[in-house]
């Protein structure tokens, strides 16, 4: 008899360390070093595992067996549910070569649980190791009858027969499988058996099953992939064909159309895959057709024309636009982009439906900011109905409904009701025009709309018209000095003097203007213009009374030189003149003052001689450096700055700091020629000064207070 190893004297397991439930820090910390020493001193030591004993007699061998069946049967007898003990159990007698009596154990097993997959697959792979295949066979066909919903007893079962090259005994069991309806990939699996013995049409006729069993795309699909990969094209495109029609018109699904679609492109049927895209794209809801807009991108830039992309990209685009919309419905610049695209596909009744769906959505706040590309959408719309559409009709309503729905009493647009008037006198209708902008100005007059009604009677020639419209302009805004001006201008233009002089004077008689500067000096370029010297003279002598800058001082002085006559340089000169003296009178800004010199000294450097040269360098400033402190807001002091200031030799301030000023150049001409008495002193070992006083010009009168 063999030697058998007995089993006492393998190796004794330890036990596990329980799991730690309290994780919390111990009040009093030990450490792994104080474990270690303490074990130490106790000498605390795994005790050896008892030694192997060999097993040479039959005596002992069915001693040992005695015991070791008793020891199973009294844990059977103590639990009797518990499954692997009976395994245990199976096994060892399996191990001792009693298989009559490992299958009684399984047996008994399985009266106590015979729902338990684990212990049939165990009986049954015993019965296969020791080759006693009909057993299995039973064993399996017994699995299968008690649990057919159980996977793995079919796939263990159809591979046992396999591999013992039972194909029809494999089929069979397949066949059966099959009638409880499985799972996918049970139908894959008897696929794949068909095929792995070329049985093509067995494999064709449990696809037809198979689809029918699992109806969704993919299995359909895998279908026409099949008859594809085995080069039957046509009956590819009839699987195809037969899942549109078993599907319908009224459940479209994306993946589908587009497996189709590839079919036939790789089939070199360009059209056909064209059809379907179009076909599906038709039928399919937009937001479920994402990946089918890109599939068809895609085709078009590799098989389609120019213009094929383009209608590809822009229905994409025009996908893309219409979920921003329902995301945002007031999202307008969308609403331009996709108007755009509608427009181009030119169909004007999907137009005038995008418009009236993009103009429904109101801004929901009453503020211009919010209404102004909103408005936009408007004019759109209007300008589509007349230049594209050709209907005047409704550009009319268009017109009328959009200025009924903004609220006149908060905010306007003058652009809407100038595009109005434009388009009445385009259809020749004049009268509608100024009653358009006439019933504009009596709700929310504004600038732009007078200058619009202006610049509308001057083009129709009605300048009577244009007469009471700024009449009525200046009394609703009389500051306004543009409309003053313009208002001259208009009869300049038409030739009468008196009456634009006369709206000059009034308007430079206004006690508030917004640009007074501006309007003085069209005033003075119209009497220039005129030619009309002693005026233009008297406006600058009115404007000097009410204001000394010095921009209108260099203006009147450059205006009394380009008048060209014998005096016009003296007289120039002479308001130069006057102007430093007013400026030195009223202490104005030293930069003006500046300003003022510099500018005479530019007219004397056309017009002067050295004499009248040397008459302005005297009174031109010195430039020094001082330095002040600088201050927050809160007057704390951040620290000093250096600007530069100014001082006039006309001052009477100025003059001890000029002098000093002198004295200092004087001074540091003078210490130029030191430094070879100083090396003389240093060879007769004279003691040069320690401190040297260092003044030029700039640090002396920096030194001084500010």
């Amino acid at each position: 008899m063999a030697e058998q190893n007995f089993a006492k004297g393998g190796k004794q397991k330890v036990p596990r360390a329980g799991q730690v439930k309290n994780k919390t820090p111990a009040d009093i910390q030990i450490t792994a070093e104080q474990l270690l020493r303490e074990a130490k001193e106790r000498q605390l030591e795994v005790v050896a595992p008892p030694p192997k004993q060999n097993i040479t007699d039959p005596v002992e061998l069915a001693d040992f067996q005695l015991r070791k069946r008793k020891e199973f049967e009294d844990g059977i007898r103590r639990n009797r549910n518990n499954i692997s003990t009976w395994i245990k159990y199976a096994q060892w007698e399996e191990t001792q070569k009693e298989i009559q009596r490992c299958r009684s154990v399984f047996e008994r097993a399985l009266d106590v649980e015979h729902r338990n997959i684990t212990l049939w697959l165990k009986f049954a792979e015993m019965e296969m190791r020791n080759r006693q295949i009909n057993h299995a066979r039973n064993i399996w066909d017994r699995a299968v009858t008690i649990m057919p919903r159980a996977n793995q007893f079919w796939y263990k079962y159809t591979y046992m027969e396999e591999m013992l090259e039972n194909v029809a005994g494999c089929r069979q069991v397949f066949e059966r499988w099959m009638e409880w309806h499985p799972h996918e990939q049970a139908w894959l699996s008897f696929i794949n058996f068909e095929m792995r013995y070329k049985e093509l049409d067995r494999a064709r006729a449990i696809y037809e099953r198979f689809v029918l069993d699992h109806p969704d795309v993919k299995n359909w699909a895998r279908f026409a992939r099949f008859e594809e990969q085995n080069g039957f094209v046509n009956g590819a495109r009839k699987v195809f064909e037969r899942a549109v029609e078993f599907y319908g018109e009224d459940q479209v699904f994306e993946e589908l159309y587009v497996a189709f679609a590839r079919f036939e492109e790789r089939q070199k049927e360009f059209e056909r895959a064209r059809t379907i895209y179009k076909y599906a794209l038709d039928h399919l809801s937009k937001e479920k057709a994402a990946d089918l807009f890109k599939n068809y991108s895609i085709f078009e830039k590799k098989h389609g024309s120019r213009i094929g992309i383009e209608d590809v990209v822009l229905n994409k685009r025009k996908f893309q636009y219409q979920e921003e919309l329902k995301r945002d419905p007031t999202n307008y610049d969308a609403w331009f982009d996709l108007l755009k695209i509608l427009e181009e596909e030119g169909n004007h009744d999907a137009v005038r439906e995008g418009y009236e769906r993009a103009i429904s959505n109101v801004p929901p706040v009453e503020e211009k900011r919010y209404w102004r590309r909103y408005i936009y959408l408007w004019i759109r719309y209007a300008v589509f109905e007349e230049l594209i559409a050709d209907d005047i009709d409704r550009t009319r309503q268009v017109f009328t409904a959009c200025i009924n729905l903004i609220p006149h009493k908060k905010f306007t647009f003058a652009k809407i009701w100038l595009l109005f008037a434009q388009f009445e006198i385009r259809q020749k209708r004049p009268a509608d025009a100024r009653k358009i902008l006439g019933v504009a100005i009596g709700k929310c007059p504004k600038d732009k709309l007078f200058r619009g009604y202006v610049e509308l009677e001057v083009q129709l020639r009605e300048f009577d018209r244009c007469r009471l419209l700024y009449e009525k302009f200046l009394e609703f805004e009389p500051g306004n000095c543009s409309t003053w001006m313009r208002y001259a201008e208009l009869e300049a233009v038409l030739g009468d003097v008196t009456r634009a002089r006369a709206i000059y004077n009034l308007a430079v008689n206004q006690p508030r203007l917004d640009m007074p500067e501006v309007l003085w000096k069209s005033f003075v370029d119209f009497e220039i213009e005129q030619k009309a010297v002693d005026r233009a003279r008297q406006l600058y002598e009115r404007l000097l009374q009410r204001t000394n800058h010095v921009k209108v001082w260099i203006s009147f002085a450059q205006f009394e030189a380009g008048i060209g006559d014998g005096d016009a340089v003296q007289k120039a000169r002479a308001v130069y003149r006057r102007a430093l003296r007013t400026l030195q009178n009223e202490n104005a800004d030293k930069e003006e003052r500046v300003i003022l010199l510099e500018s005479w000294m530019a007219f004397e450097e056309t017009y002067g001689d050295e004499k009248s040269k040397e008459e302005v360098r005297k009174e031109m400033p010195k430039r020094i450096k001082r330095r002040r402190k600088i201050q927050t807001d809160d007057g704390a002091e951040a620290g000093w700055e250096e600007y530069f200031d100014y001082i006039f030799p006309s001052d009477e301030v100025a003059q001890p700091n000029l002098k000093l000023l002198a004295l200092a150049r004087q001074w540091k001409k003078e210490k130029q020629t030191l430094p070879t008495q100083e090396e003389a002193e240093r060879e007769t070992g004279d003691n040069v000064p320690e401190n040297d006083m260092d003044a030029d010009s700039e640090s002396s009168s920096s030194s001084g207070p500010d």
